[in-house]
């Protein structure tokens, strides 16, 4: 337990623990099989939901488990024991396609969407980045055209986490030509004629995570599928990837705690010229280096979570926190896999897995470069 446990309530650790127990129950005796496969369960999604994790920061009237951002926090955290981001993130997916349609306070969408995604009934995603328009959200040109009580979609979406299997995708459109103010969310169901939907990308690292790419030809949807106004996509999404960010900066600091865990483990077990590798000096100071890096960034992002369940929107300080996470994660898993030898080279080894899960940090929920751009315009830069 560290001092940045100051931050938690007993219902923080409620939810730590209770996720962290379904991670050694239902995922850490399956997770190489699954990624292997490319793919968990869709069951697994309904246990979560039974087990009251998948719903974490969602209101109970709702069918959520209720909690913040913090908890959040925790269920990341916890569900990481089971060694997978790819898996953790495919279960998270609904943790970014739902708050758009939740906070337009649109009960038919609620009802349709949100509820039976919270049940683990259903399988959502957001649908946000094209071929050929990545972090920059203000040039995104899949079209909606109004016709009637429909919208028409044509377009392409790439990336897209829990894209081969969602039931339905919160989709940024373009329904006007302003860069910013022309931008709409709008709920596609993917059994609709005219979206088209690739077999999974073969990914450098999540690969329990199925991910997609999505095409819209002349796809007709209802015009109540809209969330929100008209034009108010680009302002949600901005509050939206406050939550992604944090998330991502979690990941960064569990995955660098499991591969620190993993290079004490293996520091004690192999032994070179006659006794274990923690003897020697550059051994022991690469772990201390890690631990104070991970403790430095936790705290941190302990404190910003702590904050925004207060209410306070930081952007600067969110995207501080996501790429201190990623750079550690990208870090602490190069020394662990150093400090394997060949055996940290080899798929069997759980530091193996990190590394590559770990290089995601720095790109998902905008680049570590446009991040700084970010924290450029908060300075006044």
């Amino acid at each position: 337990m560290g001092f940045y446990d100051n931050f938690l309530t007993e219902t923080h650790r409620m939810f730590r623990d209770t996720a962290t127990r379904f991670a050694k129950e239902e995922i850490r005796p399956h997770v190489d099989a699954w990624e292997e496969a490319g793919e968990f369960p869709r069951e697994l999604y309904f246990s979560a939901a039974k087990a009251g994790i998948l719903g974490v920061g969602f209101d109970e009237e709702i069918g959520g488990s209720g909690g913040n951002a913090m908890a959040g926090v925790m269920v990341i955290e916890g569900l990481m024991q089971g060694g997978s981001a790819g898996v953790c993130a495919g279960l998270g997916s609904l943790g970014i396609a739902l708050p758009p349609i939740v906070q337009s306070g649109d009960q038919n969408l609620i009802d349709r969407f949100a509820r039976p995604a919270l049940r683990g009934e259903t399988i959502g995603a957001l649908a946000i980045t094209e071929p050929n328009t990545g972090s920059d959200v203000a040039a995104v040109s899949t079209r909606a055209t109004l016709e009637g009580d429909h919208f028409v979609v044509n377009g392409a979406k790439l990336f897209i986490t829990s894209g081969v299997r969602a039931d339905f995708l919160t989709t940024l459109v373009r329904t006007g030509d302003d860069p910013h103010g022309g931008l709409s969310f709008l709920v596609i169901e993917t059994n609709r004629d005219g979206v088209t939907t690739s077999a999974p990308l073969k990914k450098h690292g999540w690969w329990a995570s199925d991910t997609a790419e999505i095409g819209f030809e002349d796809v007709r949807v209802p015009s109540k599928n809209l969330v929100g106004a008209e034009g108010s996509g680009f302002f949600t999404l901005m509050g939206n990837f406050q939550n992604e960010r944090l998330a991502l900066a979690t990941y960064g600091v569990a995955t660098a705690e499991l591969a620190l865990n993993e290079a004490l483990r293996y520091s004690q077990e192999r032994e070179a010229f006659g006794r274990p590798i923690k003897g020697f000096q550059v051994t022991r100071h690469k772990l201390v280096d890690m631990k104070t890096r991970i403790t430095a960034v936790k705290t941190l992002v302990y404190q910003i979570a702590h904050r925004m369940e207060a209410g306070e929107f930081l952007v600067e300080e969110v995207s501080m926190a996501k790429n201190l996470a990623a750079e550690l994660a990208v870090d602490v898993c190069f020394d662990a896999v150093q400090l394997h030898g060949g055996m940290g080279y080899m798929r069997e080894s759980l530091v193996e897995r990190l590394s590559r899960d770990a290089r995601l940090l720095p790109i998902g929920g905008g680049t570590q470069e446009v991040m700084k751009e970010i924290i450029a315009k908060q300075m006044g830069l």
